[in-house]
């Protein structure tokens, strides 16, 4: 017969046994997430130095960096995030498709076109929004009042635009360059790598946040056809946004068309040498593109982001607050 000293020994032994084999399962269960995050929108989500060839171009920062390290700290998530930075924007929403990411963010607007590849085939899905946008024009402070409003936009102005993005996409139905389905007006002078292009008013020529005909590759700039539209800039294939504020700065463009958020920013940067001028009605929101067929991902990510983000009451205006809001809430998650 065993003693009650062995017996004893023989329950603890099987005890961290057990507890041994939980937390290899523990272990076993996290998955690691592979990220790609646009590098160049800040303060929504970029690197911590703009040189790609920096160590600091790895570090991601900014409102998506803490919501997914909020992800990262909740008990038990199971979820970490080996995060890349990504420096072109161009089909960036189609990235989870290829191998290397399994999700990727960056101040990507959730639509529905963009779920799609050049077929037509559904291949990406949004998780729940968790931030909200709204197109905005940009100016230097002088010129803020005169540009208060899209219609008063002339032939005399310069806007500057990424392309294939949503501020250039809003900023061209606003102003009369497409129609609803991205089709440019007749008359529209594209200047492209291959020479200029004039629009005839079909599908031949057509520009939209998420497709664009091929002859609208690499577009340089846009000439209206009315006194009554700006001339569209394209700048960005480097450095992204960036390219289009130092242009702002120097005079270059007199306006640019992006999303709210970041041209906020831009403006407590530049000691409100700048300012946002229009402002679109439409409210929009962002989100993260994961492959279609990662079903179970999609759900984990989307029930720790409306836990996060309190079904959208926190947001990005809660975060700017107070930038621990999203580890605050993560340390009261409850499994």
């Amino acid at each position: 017969m065993l003693s009650r000293t062995h017996l004893k020994t023989i329950t603890c032994a099987v005890a961290l046994a057990l507890a041994s084999l939980a937390l290899t399962a523990c272990i076993q269960q996290e998955e690691e997430v592979n990220v790609g995050f646009y590098a160049y929108f800040a303060p929504v989500s970029h690197s911590a130095d703009e040189d790609p060839n920096s160590d600091g171009f790895d570090t991601h920062l900014g409102y998506e960096s803490d919501l997914l390290s909020a992800i990262e700290a909740m008990d038990g998530a199971g979820l970490s995030f080996s995060r890349k930075p990504i420096a072109l924007w161009d089909d960036i929403w189609l990235s989870p498709v290829k191998p290397e990411f399994d999700m990727v963010g960056g101040g990507i607007t959730i639509l529905e076109s963009r779920t799609k590849n050049d077929d037509g085939e559904t291949v990406v899905d949004f998780t729940s929004g968790h931030i909200a946008f709204r197109q905005s024009l940009l100016a230097r402070a002088e010129d803020a009042d005169r540009l208060s409003s899209y219609d008063a936009l002339t032939s005399e102005d310069r806007v500057g635009a990424l392309a294939g993005t949503t501020g250039e996409h809003r900023l061209l139905e606003i102003v009369g360059y497409v129609d609803g389905d991205g089709v440019l007006a007749s008359g529209v002078q594209i200047e492209t790598p291959g020479g200029a292009l004039t629009a005839d008013g079909s599908d031949a020529y057509v520009i939209t946040s998420s497709f664009q005909t091929d002859n609208m590759e690499g577009r340089r700039s846009l000439t209206p056809p009315r006194d009554d539209m700006p001339r569209v800039i394209y700048l960005g294939d480097v450095e992204g946004e960036n390219e289009l504020l130092d242009a702002l700065r120097a005079g270059d463009i007199d306006a640019v068309a992006r999303g709210e958020i970041g041209n906020r920013d831009a403006v407590a940067e530049s000691s409100d040498a700048l300012a946002v001028a229009a402002l679109d009605d439409k409210v929009e929101l962002g989100g993260f593109a994961i492959a279609v067929e990662d079903t179970d991902l999609l759900a984990s990510i989307d029930s720790k982001i409306n836990y996060l983000t309190d079904n959208r009451s926190i947001g990005y205006a809660e975060w700017l607050a107070d930038p621990d809001v999203f580890m605050k809430r993560a340390k009261e998650w409850e499994r």
